[in-house]
């Protein structure tokens, strides 16, 4: 598997018999290939391989082009902050389109088998469009394979899918993007050599598998003296991330310099995890959080940088691309597609569309947005 970096420097440190545990992917990380970006502003980041539309079409689909149009938004789980702003953002370009009406609905629990439940109710009762973000991304793509076998529009947003199980995926930011936000943070917040920790939710959950994976190749290459512990799964459950923070800190003691959550639940209880345990300036929070949840934090100086996107601006993206995709105006082969407000988004990989970069709250800007 080719991982973007220099393979033959691990090769050598294995033959040497000096490569250390941090050459094993870190627990949580998917085994997909890599793409680690460059370390400093002034090197040249690898560009990815193009590849064709690897999407899934629908059966004889509705010929609804500039016609009304009804969705369903089922995300990983419903009433978390994050969730809320992406549902916003949805309404938002429905009202903008005016052709469109779209519905949230979803577990309570980031549980796939709930997810599949909702959205297979859905197909029977008929809807034009599905919006989703999946909790596992092999066990969803049947259900969203019989939707798109039905006529159905199928579009994903947050947390992929098997590409052949939706028309189009509308990416946050690129992971490797995240991956080096992340571990940029980590490494100036705690130290270069420190140890850390990770929250995740689960070990399947595609997004967070894909950040972690690029996490480690980002790491072995920039910051190489950076310690992984273990990683932990919270269900994106805020009293068990909580809980599970709290384990990390009482097991690992003076070792533990770093967390990272990797959900927007994880990340503000890992915080109050660490504000608990009155270790703020001591143990670095970094992770992936609406800014609203985690102002507290920031404020009390207790944790330095959020890293996310503007998850109002994701909602808002996926539902223009579903009324392209059912107007006909993005196709495969498609390089740009028009998202309102937001202007022209890039297709990538095939048949993502990616957002933009990932953004860095901090005591200095955070006060300036409220989701």
């Amino acid at each position: 598997m080719k991982l973007g970096f220099s393979a033959a420097f691990l090769s050598a440190a294995l033959l040497a018999g000096t490569a250390s545990a941090a050459d094993k992917r870190w627990d949580g990380a998917d085994d997909l290939p890599v793409n680690p970006l460059a370390c400093s502003a002034g090197e040249a980041n690898a560009a990815p391989a193009a590849k064709p539309y690897d999407g899934g079409r629908p059966t004889n689909a509705a010929d609804k082009a500039g016609k009304p149009i009804t969705l369903v938004d089922v995300p990983k789980l419903i009433g978390i902050g994050y969730f809320n702003a992406t549902s916003k953002g949805m309404q938002d370009a429905a009202k903008a389109l005016g052709n469109v009406t779209v519905k949230t609905d979803g577990p309570t629990e980031a549980k796939i088998d709930e997810q599949i439940k909702f959205i297979d109710n859905y197909i029977t009762s008929g809807v034009d469009g599905i919006l989703f973000a999946a909790n596992d991304p092999v066990a969803i793509a049947p259900v969203l394979k019989k939707a798109l076998s039905k006529g159905i529009h199928v579009v994903g947003y947050d947390a992929n899918s098997a590409p052949d199980a939706r028309e189009w995926f509308v990416n946050q930011a690129e992971f490797n993007g995240i991956a080096k936000a992340m571990i940029d943070s980590m490494a100036k917040e705690a130290g270069e050599d420190k140890s850390f920790a990770i929250v995740t939710s689960t070990f399947t959950t595609p997004n967070q598998a894909r950040w972690i994976a690029e996490m480690w190749a980002y790491a072995q290459k920039c910051h190489p003296k950076l310690k992984w512990l273990e990683t932990v799964e919270a269900q994106e459950d805020n009293n068990l991330s909580f809980n599970q923070a709290t384990t990390l800190i009482n097991k690992h003691g003076d070792k533990l310099a770093g967390l990272f959550g990797m959900t927007s639940v994880a990340t503000p209880a890992s915080a109050e995890a660490v504000t608990k345990a009155k270790l703020c300036g001591k143990v670095a929070v970094v992770g992936l959080a609406t800014p609203n949840a985690m102002k507290p934090y920031v404020n009390a100086d207790c944790v330095k940088s959020v890293v996310l996107w503007n998850p109002v601006d994701l909602g808002y993206a996926a539902t223009y691309v579903m009324r392209a995709v059912v107007d006909g105006s993005l196709k495969p082969g498609a390089t740009s597609v028009d998202a309102g407000k937001l202007g022209k988004l890039n297709v990538v990989n095939g048949s993502e569309i990616l957002l933009g970069s990932p953004f860095i709250f901090t005591k200095q800007n955070i006060k300036d947005f409220d989701f």
